[in-house]
């Protein structure tokens, strides 16, 4: 399955547009993330066990949008977008969307 932030495939013509597909998920914050934050956030940098769960979550919802895509019976998806939101104390929501569309042969 290509997907892709641009409105097109390069070298490649739509056939017809299937429709929009999104994926989605809500993730929630660890206790020991937590501490290990806490104490980065006196010394400053990077706090990779974030980073570490907010990479994942974003590969289960990109993995998510390509199943559905698949189900519709989509080639490609394009113009994808990605969007958080806080869900309650603790945890955020990270959802991709984009337009499942079928390529000419």
């Amino acid at each position: 399955m290509i997907y892709s932030t641009t409105e097109s495939i390069p070298d490649r013509e739509t056939e017809s547009i299937v429709g929009v597909v999104t994926g989605n998920v809500v993730q929630s914050k660890h206790i020991g993330r937590d501490l290990m934050a806490g104490l980065k956030s006196i010394v400053g940098g990077e706090i990779r066990g974030y980073t570490e769960m907010l990479t994942e979550a974003r590969n289960i919802a990109v993995q998510r949008l390509v199943e559905s895509a698949k189900e519709k019976g989509a080639d490609a998806v394009v113009g994808i977008r990605f969007t958080t939101s806080a869900i309650m104390d603790g945890s955020c929501e990270i959802m991709v969307f984009g337009t499942a569309v079928r390529l000419k042969p």
